[in-house]
């Protein structure tokens, strides 16, 4: 009985990648979804990543160190705005934990805290 519960609740849900994509976050164009791309929006190119904010006047940007193809930290190298929250020096733990599509779910650590973010790969 169990078992078929488990089987039910899985197909409900679009079938994400198995194993997950992961190489799809190592360069491109990423956005959030129902989020406007004036708001944030993300590029990925040589392990650089820039997070740019506020129609592209604001940036964060931080070197990507890759583990092994679905983990990597982020560290803060550069950002033009001095009030953002993140801290030239901080490193974020990243998991890619899902893929479908276009579609990434990324695991994000840092100093004890953690949330999941959804990115959509644009280009």
């Amino acid at each position: 009985m169990a078992a078929t519960q488990v089987h039910a609740q899985a197909t409900e849900q679009k079938k994400p990648d198995n194993p997950p994509k992961c190489a799809n976050i190592k360069e491109g164009k990423f956005v959030r979804p129902n989020y406007p791309e004036e708001i944030w929006y993300m590029t990925i190119k040589d392990n650089v990543q820039t997070e740019y904010f506020n129609n592209g006047k604001d940036y964060i940007k931080s070197t990507l160190v890759f583990i092994d193809d679905c983990n990597y930290k982020a560290i803060v190298m550069e950002k033009s705005d001095k009030n953002a929250p993140a801290q030239i020096g901080d490193v974020f733990n990243n998991k890619i934990v899902a893929t479908q599509d276009n579609l990434l779910k990324v695991n994000t650590k840092i100093e004890g805290t953690q949330f999941d973010m959804v990115y959509v790969k644009v280009k």
